[in-house]
C-alpha cells in the first residue's frame, strides 16, 4: 500500500474541520487532490478543487486513484462502497469505530475488486519527497525525508516517534504504511513487508507492532519455497 505522486486522490468528507486541515497540507506537500466529495455541498469548491456528491460522479469528473476517508463510523461502510464502485484502487480508511461487521463487508467487497485498503483506524501513508495521505506529519523534515528505510506500523504516534529517530541516526524512509490498530484490517503487516520488499527503494524495513494478535508473527515467517 504504496502511494505515489502521479496518483490522484479523492477526499471524502472534504469539507468537515479535519477533511478540511489536513486536504491543505496534502495539497502544500504534493498530494495531487482531484476532488471532495459532501453530498449536501455537491458543485461547490473546496480547497481549490470541486466538491461532488459521490465517489462515482468524481470518476466522471476526472477520475482518481486513492480515497481517503474522513468519514463517521456509521457512514464509513456506504463511503467505501461509493469509492470501490467508482474504481477506486486504492482506500485509505482513517475512522476508528467502525462496526466490525461494517468492515468485513466493504473489505469483502475491495478483495473482489482487486482494491488495496489501508485501515480502519489508520494514520495513513508516506511517500517522503512525493505524497502523504492521512494525517501524518510528512511536512515536517525532522520526522519524515527521502531515504531507504520502509516503516509499517499500526500505531500513528509510535509510527512517528521511530520516523523522527530515524531522521535524526542520519536514515530517511522510503514509505510509511500505518496498517491501523483495529483487529480486521485490509493491510496486515505481511501485506505492507510484501509491498515494501517488492519496492526498489526500500532497502530495510521497520515495523511497529502492537500486543494482540498474531500479524507481526505471521509477517516474520518465511515464505513457502
Amino acid at each position: 500500500m504504496i502511494v505515489r505522486r502521479n496518483e490522484r486522490v479523492l477526499v471524502m468528507g472534504i469539507t468537515g474541520r479535519q477533511g478540511t486541515f489536513w486536504t491543505e497540507r496534502m495539497q502544500a506537500y504534493g498530494t495531487r487532490v482531484m476532488g471532495g466529495v459532501n453530498p449536501t455541498k455537491a458543485g461547490t469548491t473546496h480547497c481549490n478543487v470541486p466538491v461532488f456528491a459521490t465517489a462515482d460522479d468524481a470518476a466522471k469528473g476526472g477520475g482518481f486513484e486513492v480515497a481517503v476517508l474522513f468519514i463517521p463510523p456509521l457512514a464509513v461502510k456506504d463511503a467505501a462502497l461509493d469509492a470501490i464502485d467508482a474504481g477506486a484502487k486504492k482506500l485509505v480508511v482513517l475512522t476508528e469505530h467502525v462496526p466490525v461487521q461494517d468492515v468485513m463487508y466493504f473489505l469483502a467487497a475491495s478483495r473482489e475488486r482487486g482494491v488495496a485498503v489501508c485501515g480502519p483506524n489508520t494514520a495513513g501513508v508516506v511517500t517522503p519527497g512525493e505524497c502523504f495521505v492521512g494525517f501524518m506529519p510528512a511536512f515536517d523534515p525532522r520526522i519524515f525525508k527521502s531515504g531507504a528505510v520502509g516503516v509499517v506500523s499500526r500505531s500513528g504516534s509510535l509510527g512517528t516517534l521511530v520516523c523522527l529517530n530515524l531522521v535524526r541516526a542520519g536514515h530517511g524512509q522510503s514509505a510509511f504504511i500505518g496498517i491501523g490498530g483495529d483487529p480486521i484490517l485490509g493491510t496486515t503487516t505481511k501485506d505492507a513487508l510484501v509491498a515494501l520488499d517488492r519496492d526498489a527503494g526500500t532497502r530495510a524495513v521497520v515495523i511497529v507492532g502492537e500486543i494482540g494478535g498474531a500479524m507481526e508473527e505471521e509477517a516474520a515467517e518465511p515464505a513457502p519455497s
